[in-house]
């Protein structure tokens, strides 16, 4: 039996260095598909599928939120919760140097600034996640605990796409 390849990133050498088990996932990447592409691709469902969120706070201070890829995140609630006056989406040029990872590409695992971690708690519930693994059009499955080899921060963010 041949060893199954896939792309060894940055995100992939994180999780190996602190043992998670993970499976890896290639589908073909859509631009713009978002994760209900994924989602459809891999067979599995969007809710189960864990964007990788870079926000910045009035400050031009860089953190992530990891959420359910059917959901929106509250930046209000999310800024109230964590004592900020202002979050929003960085730049796709602000996230890349944070990160080191392409939108569509970005992972939590990894990145080059150590940014702080905010996981939607929800997500725990999850028998199986897919993340990204830090290339556009690969994830990796994953159980949700495994996410703590981030040291993040439980959050209650989440709000329905309208």
């Amino acid at each position: 039996m041949s060893k199954v390849k896939y792309p060894v990133t940055a995100a992939i050498r994180f999780l190996r260095e602190h043992n998670v088990v993970f499976e890896p996932k290639e589908y073909a990447y859509v631009e713009h598909g978002g994760t209900a592409q994924s989602a459809l691709t891999l067979g599995v469902p969007e809710h189960a599928v864990i964007k990788t969120i870079v926000l910045q706070n009035e400050h031009k201070q860089g953190l992530i939120v990891l959420m359910h890829g059917d959901k929106h995140i509250s930046t209000r609630k999310l800024a109230r919760d964590l004592g900020m006056k202002h979050i929003e989406p960085a730049s796709p040029q602000q996230a890349n140097k944070w990160t080191g990872y392409l939108v569509g590409g970005t992972s939590p695992f990894g990145n080059k600034s150590g940014l702080p971690v905010y996981v939607e708690e929800s997500i725990y519930a999850l028998p199986m996640i897919y993340i990204n693994g830090g290339k556009r059009g690969f994830l990796v499955a994953m159980h949700p605990a495994d996410l703590a080899c981030l040291q993040p921060q439980s959050v209650q963010v989440a709000t329905d796409v309208n």
